[in-house]
């Protein structure tokens, strides 16, 4: 139940959808029907998920309410302008605060639209899906490469009528025909890998470690991460593979081993976005160097994540060298270790805890709560799998 869940919770809550909680980790949402959310009588605060903020945004113009969306300080930092403009193309009336939050949505009717997603976002093509669900017709949703899919595997399984068409350039289009109801039905949502990408990385820097993480999502749209590492030459065996509600599953077990220096960039960082912490982190504690190349979409993140990678390796003891879209930083390994601070993201938090396992004098981080946005219990969890001698 991490923050970013308990916000979306909360958000379909203010709009009329009633909700019982099933002990620490289940829920069950009753649904109102196409566009049969009530008009919230204030805010719908976000807090820090972007997530939600896109995906409700799309929803949202289907409705004829209107509604405003804020959010905390690092989620009010981040452009708006790219849910906005496909959002009006639909006919939904949008207002910003200089391309930012508070955003206020005037929904529905809506009408489809066939729109090309300018730089690949798996956010702003399921916004776009999900107002297409609203809208009279078939809307079209096209993007440059494959990204995450998690929302048209949802809506099949849900029985949206919906098209996916896969293009020999690696993009694909996503169709959605308006105005059929979705059908009821249960989901086990599987471990997220991106946050096992920081358990996976710790046994892989910690000697003769052995680890084994169960039932972990391992939709090929989000493995990129674990087959760069797999090419690196990471021990890591994917085990007992499965289909659980239309999404892969699987075991993945990882064994500690040397690792060569990490250098990133071009298509590869799009798959890899989330995970780019962490592989810095990696690179460093493990060889000694890393590079990471056309990265600038991390500069949008819940802060400037390039900036703050270039701070806090500075801080334990690396050379840095920052540029627009990435940076490249060596040390000796292995690393010195000191104090960091999260910025309040919580990866960055998470990739420092993780540096601290391999530094010589451990890595203190300061604001190191905001972990709970995706992953809470992260730092009792790490520290349990700890062997101390």
């Amino acid at each position: 139940m991490s923050g970013d869940c308990v916000s979306t919770l909360r958000c379909l809550g203010r709009l009329g959808v009633r909700i019982d909680r099933h002990g620490s980790d289940g829920v069950r949402i009753h649904g109102r029907g196409l566009r049969g959310l009530e008009a919230p009588t204030g805010d719908l605060d976000a807090s820090n998920a972007g997530t939600l903020l896109r995906l409700l945004s799309g929803i949202l113009a289907g409705h004829a309410f209107t509604a405003t969306l804020v959010g905390d300080d690092s989620l009010s930092r981040r452009p708006m302008r790219r849910i906005a403009e496909p959002l009006e193309q639909f006919g939904a009336r949008i207002r910003t605060t200089d391309g930012h939050l508070p955003m206020t949505i005037t929904g529905g009717p809506i009408r489809a639209i066939d729109y090309r997603v300018p730089v690949a976002s798996a956010q702003v093509k399921s916004a776009v899906a999900l107002a297409g669900l609203h809208a009279d017709g078939v809307t079209k949703v096209h993007e440059p490469v494959r990204t995450r899919d998690h929302t048209e595997i949802a809506l099949a399984a849900a029985g949206a009528a919906i098209r996916v068409v896969d293009h020999d350039d690696g993009g694909r289009r996503v169709e959605v025909e308006g105005g059929h109801s979705l059908d009821a039905r249960s989901f086990t949502i599987p471990g997220d890998p991106s946050s096992a990408a920081f358990l996976i990385a710790a046994a892989l820097l910690v000697p003769d470690s052995q680890l084994r993480l169960s039932g972990v999502g391992v939709n090929p749209t989000r493995t990129d991460y674990i087959s760069l590492l797999r090419r690196s030459g990471a021990d890591i065996r994917i085990e007992a593979p499965r289909e659980e509600d239309g999404e892969a599953v699987a075991d993945i077990v990882v064994r500690a081993g040397a690792l060569p220096p990490f250098a990133i960039g071009g298509a590869d960082t799009a798959g890899l976005i989330d995970e780019l912490p962490i592989l810095a982190v990696l690179g460093i504690a493990g060889a000694g160097r890393v590079s990471i190349r056309g990265a600038g979409e991390l500069r949008l993140k819940e802060t400037d994540r390039i900036r703050a990678l270039a701070v806090n390796l500075e801080a334990i003891g690396a050379r840095v060298a920052e540029s627009d879209d990435g940076l490249e930083a060596e040390c000796d390994p292995p690393i010195e270790g000191g104090t960091v601070t999260s910025f309040g993201d919580h990866r960055i938090a998470m990739a420092f805890a993780v540096a601290g396992l391999a530094s010589r004098k451990g890595v203190r981080i300061e604001d190191a709560g905001c972990a709970a946005i995706s992953f809470p219990g992260f730092f009792a969890l790490l520290d349990s799998l700890v062997e101390r001698y």
